[in-house]
């Protein structure tokens, strides 16, 4: 079973990185490889145009055109981190991965599936350098009109085999709409189940981005901690107040609910 999550667009490339922890290259990185095919590309805008297509302030497209400009066709001790410890939003703030030991960043390693536009499918210890490039970016490329042609099926079939050797193969999904779009369901062999986090807000229950996010870290961590090996064993997840609610759910979409003062 494999956990899918976004990426962040706040980084953290400041906190220190135990010399214990191991780190390893993205799939899709290398000279040839696509996120390098897709360097070269923002490597051709201005920062005015990055800034265009990103809808970003001059600073950040300024920022952004630099880290084009220094991106490596492979990451090092020097220039890149650890994506899980790299990433610094509220899915990783839910995950809080600098608290796993050695042993459950390695089952997270080969349970946890970081989607990504630059990346395409990262591993939590795959060596991550700065950049900034969503999804949904418009970036016209050789193979269309934005990422999600760029990637085509490559998410899809990377995904497969990585599921190769399960039995019933499950993809857990606690990604965003935009980064799931990239995973081609046509070409994807698994199932796919779908975790929804739901605050009391007046007089119903509704989806808060904030919390919702924050929530899709912790179920990753609560697996990471439980190894959950099915997501029958997902219906136990407890943090911070969440709760399954049954009645809510299909066997393909998981509610959890809470009410907070």
């Amino acid at each position: 079973m494999l956990f899918l999550l976004s990426p962040a667009k706040s980084l953290d490339y400041d906190t220190p990185v135990p010399d214990a922890v191991p780190a390893t290259q993205p799939r899709f990185e290398g000279s040839r490889g696509p996120s390098t095919e897709l360097i070269r590309l923002l490597r051709e805008k201005s920062p005015q145009q990055v800034a265009e297509l990103m809808h970003l302030s001059d600073r950040l497209s300024a920022l952004n055109v630099a880290r084009y400009a220094a991106w490596a066709s492979k990451g090092t001790v020097e220039n890149a981190k650890q994506a899980v410890l790299a990433f610094d939003g509220d899915v990783y703030g839910g995950l809080d991965a600098k608290t796993l030991s050695a042993a459950q960043l390695a089952w997270a390693q080969d349970h946890v599936c970081i989607l990504s536009g630059l990346y395409g499918v990262l591993r939590p210890l795959d060596r991550l350098q700065p950049y900034r490039l969503e999804m949904g970016t418009a970036l016209a490329n050789r193979r269309g009109k934005d990422l999600y042609a760029f990637w085509g099926t490559r998410i899809a079939e990377h995904l497969n085999e990585r599921l190769a050797a399960d039995r019933t193969p499950v993809v857990i999904n606690l990604a965003s709409q935009e980064y799931f779009k990239s995973v081609d369901r046509k070409v994807l062999k698994a199932r796919v189940v779908e975790c929804v986090f739901e605050e009391w807000k007046r007089d119903r229950y509704k989806v808060v981005s904030f919390f919702a996010k924050r929530a899709r870290g912790l179920m990753a961590r609560w697996a990471v901690l439980h190894k959950a090996a099915t997501p029958k064993a997902l219906e136990k997840f407890a943090l911070e107040a969440y709760a399954f609610d049954v009645e809510a759910s299909r066997p393909d979409r998981l509610v959890f609910r809470r009410k907070t003062a």
